[in-house]
């Protein structure tokens, strides 16, 4: 027997909000920093399918020993990779898993073995679709999926769900910047592959205050490009961490004349742009190097591997924070997990029940 959903089927999409929509219609589920997965089994064929419909099992081997010890032979699973590293989720270490060569793959899966959050079931064990049902229903067939067949395993582990936004709070209130965000999602819906109608996101969006430690030029003219942000550590050096670009237009030529004013080397005593890095492109080394008498406000979403992970949106500037005291310590998370949010392996507590 074939399962009742093909391997190419697209995964529910999120919209991208500003606030939660509230009421008894929606549940809430933590946002995971990781690759959105689609797993299927059927039998002793197992697959790893990704939100764009690209085979990942060869990049996680060790997921697919973890699923070929589900007790359930027949299944297909929504949810989260995600790589626990030092206490915390690493997107770092999940991105050194796309490696071409398989030595290097079963070397860092030894390592730092990968996870699986689940938070939807679209096919039971017995091999029923359950992309029709709404999602009250799926995510009570997924609790007693979870009860049934996967026991005491910690990196198998059930996304936890709630309808109360004073939960969600508590989430927010104990984890802080450990946390990615929020999903919210519709009860009454069926599975809605491929789109973003009954599903909404809502990013854990931080500020940092960081010293300007040098800029570039536009790629056309001589106008401001970006601004390149630095922050410093616990002995005073001050590294490159990103960059913000979003400078008002009409801003731009002051801010240009101002930057040229202070031009001088080395902009940054550590980490400097242009060093090798994954983020690393031509125009890396092609930067002007300023003193450290500038700081500015800016909004980010993630920070790992000591940078904002994307680009950085510009706030405001900040003439009132002495540069020495743009540190490290804004950014780092002080111990804070997602992976605290997470019930114990084995629980069998429902927490998604409509209220």
């Amino acid at each position: 027997m074939s399962l009742p959903i093909a391997r190419t089927y697209a995964p529910m999409e999120a919209r991208l909000v500003d606030e939660l929509p509230t009421g008894a219609a929606w549940q809430y589920e933590p946002k995971w920093d990781g690759f959105r997965c689609l797993a299927f089994r059927d039998g002793d064929r197992i697959d790893l399918m990704s939100k764009a419909g690209k085979p990942l099992a060869r990049y996680f081997p060790d997921l697919l020993e973890l699923l070929a010890q589900v007790k359930a032979r027949r299944f297909v699973m929504d949810g989260e990779i995600v790589i626990p590293h030092d206490g915390s989720l690493s997107f770092d270490e999940l991105l050194l898993r796309i490696h071409p060569a398989k030595s290097r793959v079963l070397t860092l899966a030894a390592r730092s073995p990968a996870s699986l959050i689940a938070f939807d079931l679209l096919v039971d064990a017995k091999g029923t679709s359950l992309v029709d049902a709404p999602l009250s229903e799926r995510r009570a067939a997924l609790e007693s999926f979870m009860a049934a067949n996967v026991v005491q395993e910690p990196r198998l582990r059930l996304s936890p769900a709630t309808t109360k936004m004073v939960t969600v709070t508590k989430w927010f209130r104990s984890v802080g910047g450990g946390l990615d965000g929020v999903i919210a999602k519709q009860l009454d819906l069926p599975y809605q592959s491929g789109n973003r109608d009954g599903m909404q996101k809502m990013k854990n969006m931080r500020t940092a205050e960081c010293v300007v430690g040098g800029f570039r030029y536009a790629s056309k003219g001589t106008s401001l490009g970006s601004l390149l942000l630095g922050l410093y550590d616990d002995g005073g050096l001050l590294h490159h961490v990103g960059f913000t670009s979003n400078v008002p237009n009409d801003q731009k030529p002051d801010v240009t004349r101002r930057l040229e004013k202070l031009k001088k080397a080395p902009g940054f005593t550590g980490q400097a742009p242009g060093g090798p890095s994954r983020w690393s492109t031509e125009r890396s080394s092609e930067w002007e190097p300023l003193a450290p008498k500038l700081v500015v406000e800016v909004q980010y979403d993630h920070f790992s591997g000591g940078r904002f992970r994307h680009g950085t949106s510009f706030l405001r500037w900040r003439p009132d924070k002495p540069p020495a005291k743009c540190t490290i310590a804004q950014v780092e998370q002080e111990g804070l997990s997602a992976l605290a949010l997470l019930p114990k392996p084995g629980a069998k507590k429902r927490v998604a029940k409509k209220s």
